[in-house]
């Protein structure tokens, strides 16, 4: 967290006391929070916001009286509402979740990494350097079955065309939508999405390697390596060349 950065103040919101206490206690784990304030039902925790400086605000959905989704509407009356990120069992109210412009979705048990990552968004959030509410193309919906969930684009490392759909994979699993890869790549190029192959669209800020060994080239994003084709290769390099990810042999 930087020096002049100020720890922020969070309110964690659950009628069962021990999920309370395990998120507070992952919470404090974290430089960037300074503050956690504890509430057992929905009532408190609107106490807690009018009577604290709150950044953020993690919210069990499934809550007697008045629910985190009831929580998060009032909140989108205040003219500068905290955060709201959403720590559940439930996946699906992800859509509702979204729709209250929800900085991020966290299913239980929740993992400490996962857990930094939501702490970053709203780091990001509060100093201008994230989006704040979800605009057209910052989302991604995926249909699974009965289920609606909401992919963030910033959380796709890279993209991978399987006929008239794409595969969408992220640090924890893969999603298939019926997009196709071109249309993917044009909207996205702005995004710092990148075409490394007829296959793959990648993300520029993912990639940690790029890669030539005996005429051939590839790219690695983790733990992944994905192939770079030679029509792709030189507009890969030339992007790729006043960054900080240069090929290596």
């Amino acid at each position: 967290m930087p020096k002049s950065a100020k720890p922020l103040t969070v309110v964690v919101a659950d009628d069962e006391a021990p999920a309370v206490e395990e998120l507070a206690f992952l919470l404090g784990r974290d430089a960037r929070i300074g503050t956690v304030l504890r509430a057992s039902s929905g009532a408190q925790a609107l106490h807690a916001i009018e009577t604290a400086d709150v950044d953020a605000v993690f919210l069990d959905i499934h809550m007697p009286a008045l629910s985190g989704l009831d929580i998060a509407r009032a909140l989108a009356r205040k003219e500068r509402p905290p955060a709201v990120v959403f720590v559940t069992a439930d996946e699906d109210h992800a859509l509702a979740a979204f729709d209250l412009a929800a900085l991020d979705y966290l299913l239980k048990p929740v993992r400490q990494e996962r857990l930094t990552e939501s702490i970053r968004r709203i780091s990001d959030a509060l100093a201008g350097a994230g989006p704040d509410s979800t605009e057209a193309g910052d989302v991604v919906t995926v249909v699974q079955g009965a289920t609606t969930r909401m992919i963030r684009r910033e959380d796709i490392r890279y993209v991978q065309a399987q006929g008239d759909y794409a595969r969408l994979h992220t640090a924890e699993t893969s999603y298939l939508v019926r997009i196709p890869l071109a249309e993917l790549e044009a909207q996205w190029a702005d995004a710092g999405f990148l075409r490394i192959h007829r296959s793959y669209l990648v993300a520029r800020s993912q990639i940690t390697q790029v890669r030539l060994s005996g005429g051939r080239a590839s790219i690695r994003i983790s733990s992944e390596e994905l192939p770079v084709s030679r029509r792709h290769l030189p507009t890969v390099r030339s992007t790729l060349a006043s960054g900080r990810v240069r090929p290596t042999a």
